[in-house]
């Protein structure tokens, strides 16, 4: 039997710096906020198993007028103890990590904004080629490490439903 599964909803981001991530995801143009505020310690201690004094701040950033789905959650988690990534500026991508990727229509403007707002560029923009299309390809990494791929191509293909035709 195959359960039901919504598409995914948002990836959550444990960053160090709440304001300084919310500046960076609001210049790639994750400009509306869907939730803001401190979660309760024992809930966020009980679901991440962090210590039960953990003080979290959220902000949930989103485009705007889109459904509520595809956004990216801003966890600020101040707890000493918890261990960044590796260099924010690590070129290749580690095995578990996971990447954010997002459809943009002008690359060169979104790499700009991206390293205006704390991303370490990770190479050059590259043209991505597979069977079924050519396109151009960026990687970068957030203020935390996060790893981002960003693709050129139009937006509104976000809401096709059709599968790849090779």
């Amino acid at each position: 039997m195959t359960q039901a599964i919504s598409s995914l909803i948002r990836c959550a981001v444990f960053v160090r710096d709440l304001e300084r991530s919310t500046a960076f995801y609001r210049a790639l143009g994750l400009t509306d906020t869907y939730y803001e505020g401190t979660l309760h310690a024992g809930s966020v201690a009980a679901a991440l198993v962090v210590a039960p004094e953990t003080v979290t701040r959220c902000r949930i950033v989103k485009r705007p007028g889109t459904p509520n789905y595809g956004m990216v959650g801003l966890f600020e988690l101040r707890d000493p103890a918890l261990e960044p990534l590796p260099r924010a500026d690590a070129i290749t991508p580690r095995a578990g990590e996971a990447t954010l990727v997002f459809y943009v229509t002008d690359m060169d403007a979104t790499m700009a904004a991206a390293a205006a707002a704390g991303a370490s560029v990770i190479g050059p923009i590259a043209h991505f080629t597979m069977p079924h299309r050519s396109q151009r390809e960026g990687c970068l990494r957030d203020p935390d490490g996060v790893l981002i791929n960003v693709i050129e191509r139009p937006i509104d293909e976000q809401f096709s439903d059709r599968p790849v035709q090779t």
